[in-house]
């Protein structure tokens, strides 16, 4: 399977994971629904890498910057992205972290001297295109009374915070990229490293009793099956896809493709909520589509 198609399976995970996580990450809040849920994909990339012996391609000069792409990447992105999401709701969230494709381009052309042109760069610009297209108008009128419409507390701090997991996604795949050029490391057991990483982190800050570390409410069997399902998708799955992407593709062309997730999720959120999306939503959707297969056309050239 061809890198791209690696990125559009990617984006789908998680427009479906988007849906499970609003729920759960409100009823614990941001830091510890994302430590429950690196808890959980842990000792699955975990338990995955010991099965097949994946570990063994580790090395030590691809430990640091696996670990300190988790740092970054999942530990304050994800964490950042959540907090997002309970501000203002999965299509505002969606709509400021799918940046992270264009803050990913051009860190691929400023460190990669990556090359993006012809149909290829015309199909990365209608995939961007269409997808702010569908996010900015994907509410119609009456949508607002939607729970997951609702803007709670500041909106600024919300658009800093979700500009923030977009950045640092981005620097996340970028410090992962050297690691997976070389084709040797086993991408479960470098999505391990980095969802480690993250999780220390966080149980860091649990342990210290840090206020915004600590959950809003006890977690519980329904919760915790949520997390689960979600992380098995989104990151177990997804986020493995995505290091293989990497190994095979542009950093802003993989990055371009998965930004499609506010895309597959606007017929997800209709079929929830039973509140059709705009037609200017559908249009972006279309130009997204396009775009895409402009890309996926022109993939050998």
């Amino acid at each position: 399977m061809g890198y791209e198609w690696l990125a559009l399976a990617a984006a789908g995970l998680w427009a479906v994971a988007a849906l499970i996580s609003v729920k759960p990450a409100r009823h614990l809040g941001a830091f510890a629904y994302s430590r429950w849920r690196m808890f959980l994909v842990s000792l699955m990339l975990g338990g995955a890498s010991l099965t097949t012996g994946g570990w063994q391609t580790l090395t030590e000069s691809a430990l640091p910057l696996l670990a300190l792409s988790g740092l970054i990447g999942i530990f304050v992105g994800d964490t950042a992205l959540f907090a997002c999401m309970n501000r203002l709701g999965p299509r505002r969230s969606g709509l400021l972290f799918s940046c992270h494709a264009l803050f990913s381009a051009l860190l691929g052309l400023w460190l990669f001297g990556e090359q993006l042109g012809g149909w290829r760069l015309v199909g990365a610009l209608l995939v961007l295109a269409g997808v702010m297209l569908a996010i900015l108008f994907g509410r119609r009128g009456g949508a607002q009374d939607n729970e997951w419409e609702q803007v709670r507390g500041h909106l600024a701090i919300g658009i800093a915070l979700g500009l923030t997991a977009a950045l640092c996604q981005s620097l996340g795949a970028i410090i992962a990229k050297p690691v997976m050029m070389g084709g040797e490391v086993d991408a479960v057991s470098a999505s391990g490293v980095r969802m480690g990483s993250a999780l220390l982190a966080h149980c860091t800050l649990r342990l210290l009793r840090v206020p915004l570390a600590m959950p809003h409410h006890p977690i519980n069997r329904r919760v915790l099956g949520m997390i689960g399902i979600n992380g098995f998708l989104a990151m177990a799955l997804g986020m493995t896809l995505i290091l293989v992407a990497l190994r095979q593709g542009d950093v802003g062309m993989v990055a371009i493709l998965s930004s499609t997730t506010p895309v597959i999720l606007l017929p997800l959120l209709w079929w929830h909520s039973g509140t059709r999306p705009a037609l200017p939503a559908w249009a972006g959707a279309l130009l997204a589509t396009l775009g895409t297969a402009l890309v996926l056309g022109m993939g050998g050239s």
